[in-house]
């Protein structure tokens, strides 16, 4: 047996097992975007009819699907640029030499990265609270109003955000510690003794050896962001007035509390074409930044 059949041998049951969890539901999915699946076809599979690009058409003429791209485009346009600053900040700090107890440190900003969604968004419900949340009491202490977080429109999507960073900024952390160590040392003992300071340095030394980690961290990161969907859910449910519902949440309630399942799977594919356009432009715009 040749070593490609046998590596593709070895291949075979993972490839087997992605096929039928995941390729097989997303041509099933992509079929019932096409057709007006809903509970009456649940109910009977002959009332299953198709109806072409009709579901598509109709989801572009929606006004509230297109708040919900507009109030994902927001929070991944504000979330992402935040969320990376602040996880390589983080790891920057814990990488210097003036860090100590790192390995507290570490441990303690990615704890919230494996602690429960939902368990952390109730409490941050209570942290965010009009009367009694901690944030306001602070704001009382200071002299000034209390603000209403998740009450109203101004506020509530950037305290979604600002919640979202907290619990997810720990794992692009991770990543960019890892690389930062992966710079050799001698580099930024050149750059200092050819009289570069602490920006220079970061800006001639640092970011250029982590281009290739920034580029896999903001595909990541937009991906997540695009998928907005439990924190609303939780905290939320989509108001006031509309202002955190996002286009998973926008799926959520056309296929499960509408159950138009056919407008839900359109949905789906129009989101994971955003999701698929951007990625190729951060691709692009990261091979034009490597050869400028």
């Amino acid at each position: 047996m040749t070593p490609a059949r046998f590596g593709a041998l070895l291949a075979a049951p993972a490839l087997a097992v992605i096929a039928v969890f995941f390729f097989f539901p997303v041509l099933m999915a992509l079929g019932l975007s096409f057709t007006d699946f809903d509970i009456y076809a649940l109910a009977d599979i002959h009332n299953l009819r198709f109806v072409g690009l009709r579901n598509y058409a109709e989801l572009l003429a929606t006004p509230l699907f297109w708040r919900a791209l507009g109030n994902t485009l927001y929070f991944t346009g504000v979330g992402v640029p935040l969320s990376i600053a602040v996880s390589l900040g983080t790891a920057m700090l814990l990488h210097s030499r003036l860090a100590r107890l790192r390995g507290l440190f570490r441990t303690a900003l990615f704890a919230p990265v494996v602690t429960t969604l939902v368990a952390v968004a109730v409490i941050w419900r209570y942290l965010l609270h009009t009367r009694y949340g901690l944030l306001n009491y602070g704001l009382g202490r200071l002299g000034l109003a209390p603000i209403d977080w998740l009450g109203d429109p101004r506020f509530s999507m950037p305290a979604i955000i600002l919640f979202t960073v907290w619990k997810n900024f720990g794992t692009n952390m991770v990543i960019f510690l890892a690389a930062l160590q992966g710079i050799p040392e001698e580099l930024y003992e050149a750059a200092s003794l050819d009289g570069a300071g602490v920006w220079r340095q970061f800006r001639h030394v640092t970011l250029p050896a982590l281009g290739p980690t920034l580029l896999l961290v903001s595909i990541l990161t937009v991906a997540g962001f695009f998928t907005l969907f439990a924190e609303p859910y939780v905290m939320t449910q989509g108001g006031p007035a509309q202002s955190t519902v996002s286009v998973l949440y926008f799926m959520y309630e056309e296929g499960f509390k509408w159950w138009n399942l056919g407008s839900a799977s359109a949905v789906a594919f129009v989101l994971f074409l955003m999701m698929f356009t951007v990625t190729v432009i951060q691709i692009a715009l990261a091979r034009r930044l490597e050869r400028a």
